[in-house]
């Protein structure tokens, strides 16, 4: 693929979110809204410079079941993505690359929905799990839906019209044959969760195959398919996709993993292309890492990641 790297200002949203996230034990409430605060403290805003730094008030977080809905904190989590969807949009508009720090996956589904506004958009999925349930593949009235592992099924329209429908924008966000997901690790168990993904036209490249195939392979077929969709794209990266060994402050670790070297050169490629509109970046949690070290290493990736932003 023929990059044009083009240094970008850089507008960083701080989206501190714990919404699509369900306790781990009664009266847990996730770590995950402090992660911006966490990653600034270690460097990230000095790191990239941004023109602008936008940090959107922490949601109130409820375990409980609301009206007219299934999903765990629904009605507060669309008022916080639409408000995340004006920052991203004006951005987007201004020509500066959007990176949105979370915070939990749910926060996918507001990016999108502000780069979506004026143009059609591909995805480049890399996270640890597909986060492809919907109402198709449990039972929404058996327990209540956490949209951190909904995200991706939502985005390309299956789901509760709260997190799947979006002012003046047809759904989905995203069209399947749009989307290219790295890095799932649980896809090959025999009782894997969401198998109803592999009958979608998302373009898959589980943790397996992209060990299998090396990292650079990997990086050409997903430029493969945003080259051949020929659209404006975004970045999602869910930090679980790294190994257990390097991040396990995470909620839901595992391994086989990206190791942190290949993941930094999958994310230079997608950053120096123009067309990438922003990022967000999700799931750490700093209640998990008392002494900041895997919020540094977070912002090392950063910094081998946005070189092309910078122009370096």
């Amino acid at each position: 693929m023929l990059v044009s790297r083009v240094v970008r200002p850089i507008t960083l949203i701080l989206a501190p979110s714990n919404l699509g996230l369900r306790p781990l034990r009664p009266g847990h409430i996730p770590g995950t809204w402090r992660a911006p605060e966490a990653l600034v403290e270690a460097g990230l805003e000095r790191l990239l410079s941004p023109v602008s730094v936008i940090e959107l008030p922490r949601p109130p977080y409820s375990p409980d079941p609301q009206p007219g809905t299934r999903l765990r904190n629904g009605p507060e989590m669309r008022r916080f993505n639409l408000a995340l969807a004006d920052h991203v949009a004006t951005a987007v508009a201004r020509n500066q690359f959007a990176f949105v720090v979370g915070g939990d996956c749910s926060i996918l589904l507001g990016a999108l929905a502000g780069a979506r506004r004026d143009r059609e958009l591909s995805l480049a999925h890399i996270d640890g799990h597909s986060d492809f349930r919907h109402p198709g593949n449990y039972d929404p009235q058996s327990m209540l839906g956490a949209v951190a592992g909904m995200d991706l099924a939502l985005a390309t329209g299956r789901g509760e019209a709260i997190m799947a429908e979006w002012p003046e924008i047809e759904s989905p966000l995203v069209r399947e044959s749009r989307v290219i997901q790295i890095g799932e690790r649980e896809c090959r168990d025999p009782d894997f969760a969401t198998p109803d993904v592999n009958e979608t036209r998302i373009t898959r490249i589980d943790i397996f195959a992209a060990q299998e195939e090396g990292i650079e392979r990997t990086i050409a077929r997903t430029n493969a398919i945003l080259d051949g969709a020929g659209l404006s794209f975004w970045v999602h990266l869910d930090v679980d996709v790294l190994d257990q060994r390097d991040m396990p402050a995470v909620d839901s670790p595992g391994s086989p993993g990206l190791d942190p070297a290949h993941l930094v050169a999958l994310l230079r490629g997608l950053l120096a292309d123009q067309r990438a509109l922003g990022l967000t970046l999700t799931v750490f949690d700093p209640d998990l890492d008392p002494d900041g070290c895997y919020a540094r290493l977070i912002v090392d990736i950063v910094r081998g990641a946005v070189q092309p932003l910078r122009g370096s």
